[in-house]
Order: structure tokens, then sequence, then C-alpha cells
């Protein structure tokens, strides 16, 4: 699978902030970016939409909790929604990924850094935004090595 040179912009949806990260344009390593508070799903997706274009990214790549058996559940649905708002602003594709796991990534990830136990809980929106971008940009290696 040949992938499109540039940058991939990646989400990771909270009910309160979403996380966002970013690769490099070889699509090899993943940046935390920023945190968007979160305000309603249409300036969301204005807003992630922006960021992508002044990124230049070649793709969004929505996080999708999925239940441990890949099964969709109730958070699903806000995934799917937003990624279809985002789709309806222009021309940059839109694309959900399986974010299983991710803050608890996130969490292992802020502990192996030594960060104190008081402070590993903050901000773990970007932390999981660059983990389910990392393991998209691994999976697409993957396939290029196959």
């Amino acid at each position: 699978m040949d992938k499109d040179p540039g940058r991939i912009l990646a989400v990771d949806p909270g009910e309160k902030r979403l996380g966002i990260a970013i690769s490099d344009p070889t699509q090899t390593i993943a940046s935390s970016l920023c945190v968007i508070e979160h305000q309603s799903r249409s300036k969301d997706a204005l807003a992630i939409y922006a960021l992508a274009q002044e990124h230049g990214a070649v793709l969004i790549l929505i996080g999708q909790p999925l239940d441990w058996d890949g099964t969709l559940n109730p958070q699903s649905g806000k995934s799917i929604r937003l990624a279809e708002e985002i789709q309806t602003l222009g021309q940059i594709p839109v694309n959900l990924w399986d974010e299983y796991g991710s803050t608890k990534k996130a969490q292992d990830s802020r502990q192996q850094m030594n960060v104190s136990r008081k402070n590993r809980s903050g901000h773990l929106d970007q932390v999981a935004a660059v983990v389910i971008l990392q393991t998209y940009l691994d999976h697409l290696i993957d396939q290029e090595a196959d």
C-alpha cells in the first residue's frame, strides 16, 4: 500500500478535551501538537479541520474507542459523528482508527518518563493522540514491509 506523502493529523476525542498529534512528512514519527477544549461537535470539527489545513495534513485520523473484541460501543458513535462532521468541511480524507488502550499506554509512558504521580493524569489527551497516531503509522510501515 503506497501512502500519500505528507503529514497526518490525529485526534483523541474526549468529553472535555481533544488531544491532537501530527506526524512528520514521511509519516514515520508522531508528535504532540496541542489540546482543544471541547465546545460542540461542529466547533470541534472546524478547529480540527483548520489545524489540518494549517499543517498541510493529507489525512485526519480520529481515534475510535472499540471494545476489547473490536466491537462498537456507545462512545464509538461520537467518533463516527465527529469524523462525518469533519468530512463535510473539505477534501482532506478522514479515517477512524481503533484507540483501544491508548489512554493506558499514555499513562504508562508518563510513568516511564518519571512524571510524578500527581502530574501523570493531566493532559493525557495529547499523549493518547500521539499513541493513536504512532500505532497507525507503525501499521502503515508494517503494511509496506509485507
